[in-house]
């Protein structure tokens, strides 16, 4: 039985990934905080597979992408502010948008995003129904959601030709 080396060369950099996205996870729900250093390695991970999937130029294109998504982010961060005078998302929040950039391309943030909200929806309903008071000044991090949106969307974008 023939091996596919680019389903093997995938996984490998896809397990990379799934123990960055814990630990940015695990230290954003008990901190509060996305580490640069985490976001900076999922960016760089994603550009050197970009590269070995691909060609050089294709790192390229994929900085360029996560360059546009976190200048749109921080702008519909800005104007959330501007308008509401409290903070929607956080920076981190906005840095890890970009970083994941690099593996799913512009095209695979709504996927990312979708999952991630829902996600987190449900997660605050499961609170809610377990007795948590969640109002609308209550603060969850989602850092934990976006991670795992991360995680689901290449994997739906490669086996289940979603883009």
């Amino acid at each position: 039985m023939p091996v596919d080396s680019e389903a093997v060369q995938f996984l490998g950099f896809y397990a990379a990934l799934c123990v960055l996205c814990c630990a940015l996870a695990l230290i954003d729900f008990r901190r509060g905080i996305i580490p640069n250093g985490l976001n900076l390695a999922i960016a760089v991970l994603g550009v050197a597979q970009a590269i070995a999937s691909g060609n050089p130029t294709d790192g390229v294109e994929a900085l360029g992408e996560a360059a546009a998504v976190a200048v749109i982010f921080w702008l519909l961060r800005r104007l959330y502010f501007v308008l509401r005078q409290a903070e929607g998302l956080g920076l981190g929040d906005v840095k890890f948008l970009a970083a994941a950039a690099t593996w799913v391309g512009v095209t695979g943030i709504p996927t990312l995003l979708l999952t991630a909200t829902l996600t987190a929806l449900a997660a605050a309903g499961g609170l809610q129904l377990a007795g948590r008071q969640i109002k609308r000044q209550t603060s969850m991090p989602f850092g934990p959601f976006l991670a795992l949106g991360l995680l689901l969307t290449p994997a739906f974008q490669r086996w289940l030709g979603l883009n």
